[in-house]
């Protein structure tokens, strides 16, 4: 049996996706050359806010002071649980050395960057758990300098939830500005700000675009696209919930697909019939957003067997993959290629975006087929030392002047020369590249 598709995606993620490439380009090298005033001019004129942009103790006071007590709280939980979880993961890397010979030394470091740059959206809607994802890993991760940057509405300034949110999470710096130009900004080191060495976080086309061009120097965590969410379902699912899942996901925006893999015909139909009234239950804006994301790039997708379910999911290598099926150990096992992954419908993908620990910053677009998300280990450089005694460099000295030689490399090769010849006057060795 060939899989069947009871609904098809007439678009792809990237599917009307206008040429941003010189636009973004043209926005650093002006900012690169103009410095801290000409990141003011494109503020002015795409966030439409002149305000302070890096804001003051007191400014950062202010804001907080307009967080309700209830939302401070859940912020709290969210980070905490995001803190402990950056904190296991941290422990899963050591510092390890191994004795290669008899006094030759070799071992590994983990190494914090100095300063990361913490994107946070703040457009249509305010991503305050994306002010806890990035800056809680940063800070636990051991980096110097962190600046969270996010845009500032027309005469308000960034939302004051998310100023809270950065500030209890561990950013050193919080910069009032949005889009291309606050990229530019942390990367440049405008504003009085160190240089980012990695900058992080989700954001819209042109924050994408502006990461992938500056990649090389700087680091990022990676390249996103719009979110994607799949759902395996057996017959044990319960359809409410699986709907309810998808329009959830979907909600995004209009370019972000959903995807239904089952064994059953009965649940993909029924689930079908239900996102309809779901979508139109939800508020207008998010409505709009899902409606299209349903409409243009949602797939419902009928498997033989939970084998090939399984083979369809990792071939799509969702950003976040859910299991509302039977035997989840099963499933845990067998699955390889997902951003995050939900097990049971106990648990929902928007458990991870907002507050279970678990970081929401995730591959897209296929990208979890060969990367994870955003974690600890992002934000640390794996590096590697060695030591020798003389004794001990005798047999690699040997080899690498014989590997050098037949590589053409006579450089290489004269460096351990000399030293065979230090440490051990007199002996004759056969150094050619014939050995």
């Amino acid at each position: 049996m060939t899989r069947e598709y009871l609904k098809k995606a007439t678009l792809t993620s990237t599917s009307g996706a206008s040429e941003v490439h010189d636009t973004v380009k043209g926005i650093l090298d002006d900012i690169e050359t103009g410095g801290d005033a000409k990141a003011l001019e494109y503020a002015a004129k795409f966030d439409r806010y002149e305000g302070a942009v890096l804001l003051s103790q007191e400014e950062i006071d202010a804001a907080i002071a307009q967080v309700p007590e209830k939302l401070k709280a859940d912020i709290r939980f969210a980070h905490d649980n995001v803190r402990r979880f950056a904190e296991i993961q941290k422990s899963t890397l050591t510092n390890v050395e191994m004795e290669i010979e008899p006094g030759f030394v070799a071992g590994q470091k983990a190494i914090p960057v100095d300063a990361a740059g913490c994107y946070v959206p703040g457009g249509r809607y305010s991503h305050i758990a994306s002010a806890i994802m990035t800056v809680t890993t940063a800070k636990v991760a051991g980096c110097h300098s962190i600046t969270a940057c996010s845009p500032p509405r027309p005469g308000v300034g960034v939302a004051p939830a998310i100023i809270y949110a950065a500030h209890i999470c561990g950013a050193d710096n919080i910069l009032a500005m949005g889009g291309v130009q606050g990229v530019a900004a942390m990367t440049f080191g405008l504003f009085g700000l160190p240089k980012a060495n990695i900058l992080v976080g989700p954001g819209n086309q042109f924050v994408a675009e502006a990461k992938r061009i500056l990649f090389g120097r700087v680091g990022i965590d990676m390249i996103a696209g719009p979110t994607d969410s799949l759902i395996l379902a057996d017959k044990t699912a319960d359809a409410h919930i699986v709907a309810t899942d998808l329009v959830s996901q979907a909600e995004h925006g209009y370019n972000s697909p959903v995807w239904l893999v089952t064994d059953d015909r009965d649940l993909a139909k029924t689930v079908m019939d239900m996102v309809p009234a779901l979508i139109d239950d939800l508020p207008e804006t998010n409505r709009e957003s899902a409606f299209a994301a349903w409409r243009d790039y949602a797939e419902v997708i009928i498997c033989e067997d939970r084998e090939d379910m399984a083979k369809c999911s990792d071939e799509y290598a969702p950003e976040h993959l859910t299991v509302q099926a039977e035997d989840l150990d099963w499933w845990l096992d067998t699955l390889t290629c997902y951003g995050s992954l939900f097990l049971g419908e106990e648990t929902t993908v928007s458990y991870g975006d907002k507050a279970s620990g678990t970081n929401h910053v995730l591959p897209t677009s296929g990208a979890a087929g060969y990367t994870g998300g955003l974690s600890v280990h992002k934000y640390m450089k794996i590096v590697t030392w060695q030591r020798t005694t003389r004794d001990a460099s005798k047999r690699v000295a040997e080899a690498t002047a014989r590997i050098s030689r037949l590589e053409g490399m006579e450089g290489h090769a004269r460096a351990a020369d000399v030293r065979l010849a230090k440490y051990f006057p007199g002996e004759n060795f056969d150094l050619s590249a014939e050995g």
